[in-house]
């Protein structure tokens, strides 16, 4: 009587699989999001990034998960069109991330500074916004960049290359 519930058992445990892997694969899995130029002018200097796109919800929902390291000249925008109150969180994010919450004139509204992996406390900047932009945790320190700094993309981002998107981000600086 014993040995077949020994067996179910371990059937069972068999079939269980690591939900972080079984996730993990998931999101490699993916079709590949697009990379772009993007930068930021802050009060000495302009700040120049490459950045991966999460243009559709499933890539918007992956993010960053899963992710062991971000180059100091990487991260990831997060586009929202319409533009809209963005909330964050670091459920399966393994690092810590700086999320800079940018408003439809391009300045940046809110700095959610080296966020917690795992956290599920929402990171938000109250206020509607063109997009988010998550870089590597402390980054945003790093390179004295603050709220109110003046962000754009694509081909705004290198107006002298030729940047064959459709994700241009043009403002201009408010007076």
């Amino acid at each position: 009587m014993r040995f077949p519930a020994l067996i179910a058992l371990a059937l069972l445990a068999a079939c269980s699989a690591d939900p972080q892997a079984t996730n993990n694969s998931a999101t490699v899995a993916q079709a590949p999001v697009a990379l772009l130029p993007l930068v930021i002018q802050t009060e000495k200097d302009v700040q120049r990034f490459t950045v991966e796109v999460a243009a559709t919800p499933q890539q918007q929902e992956a993010g960053l998960m899963f992710r062991k390291s971000l180059a100091d000249n990487g991260g990831m925008l997060f586009p929202m069109d319409p533009p809209r109150t963005a909330s964050f969180w670091m459920k399966n994010t393994l690092i810590p991330l700086d999320m800079l919450f940018i408003r439809t004139d391009g300045t940046i509204a809110f700095i959610g500074a080296n966020t917690v992996p795992y956290s599920r406390e929402p990171v938000s900047a109250g206020v509607p916004v063109a997009a988010v932009l998550e870089l590597r945790g402390g980054r945003a320190a790093e390179l004295g960049i603050k709220e109110g700094d003046l962000v754009q993309w694509g081909g705004c981002a290198v107006p002298t290359e030729k940047v064959k998107t459709d994700l241009n981000f043009c403002p201009t600086p408010v007076s």
